[in-house]
């Protein structure tokens, strides 16, 4: 019962974080120019690449803790800061990607790792945050209910991109801002309570 607490509450919390919905805009202007069938396997690779990413830091996140000989406070007030800095940039209009990396991303068939997967969808925070759920969580079992948690979130990403193209046609511009500013309030909060707990942990 207690892996299976693990596994709800690490999706619960991986969720506004990687913020699937709100990748599905990226994606698809990135995508706009290729055929079907492409763009269907890019969303497809791109759900797997999360869930091989944060299945990695899960199971061996708190390894690298140890071996920079980073705390777990330590690491609740950095991921803090880093996923309370995301929320704030998705509630005031920013761009995700810098100029360079657009370019980059211009002459890119296969956008599916970068930048789908790694930065914008399985970035620093959720990284930080599934380290952070690992360090908490210690076991084999735990470790596969986080493993869960993020193949649950890679199959999201997949139904997400493959099919909500026609969402973001249907929101437009407006109503895509104002859900990624919702998600991004969300994130921010998330962001100010790990750094409270990392303040409390050092206090304590």
């Amino acid at each position: 019962m207690h892996a299976l607490q693990v596994a709800v509450s690490a999706f619960v919390a991986l969720l506004p974080i990687t913020n699937p919905i709100g990748a599905v805009a990226a994606f698809a202007g990135m995508t706009g120019s290729q055929e079907p069938a492409a763009v269907r396997r890019q969303a497809t690779m791109t759900g797997v690449y999360v869930f091989v990413i944060l299945a990695v830091f899960a199971v061996l996140g708190t390894v690298v803790l140890s071996a920079f000989g980073i705390t777990i406070p330590a690491l609740q007030i950095a991921g803090g800061l880093v996923v309370a800095h995301a929320g704030f940039e998705m509630i005031v209009p920013h761009e995700r990607l810098t100029v360079a990396e657009r370019s980059n991303v211009a002459a890119k068939t296969d956008v599916s790792f970068s930048p789908m997967a790694l930065p914008l969808i399985s970035g620093p925070g959720a990284i930080g945050v599934i380290i952070a759920l690992a360090a908490r969580n210690p076991g084999v079992e735990n470790r596969a209910a986080l493993a869960c948690a993020a193949a649950a979130i890679g199959v999201l990403v997949i139904v997400v991109l493959r099919y909500g193209t026609p969402l973001v046609d249907r929101l437009g511009a407006t109503g895509v801002g104002a859900l990624t500013r919702v998600m991004g309030f969300l994130i921010l909060t998330i962001g100010v309570e790990l750094i409270i707990l990392g303040v409390l942990a050092v206090r304590a």
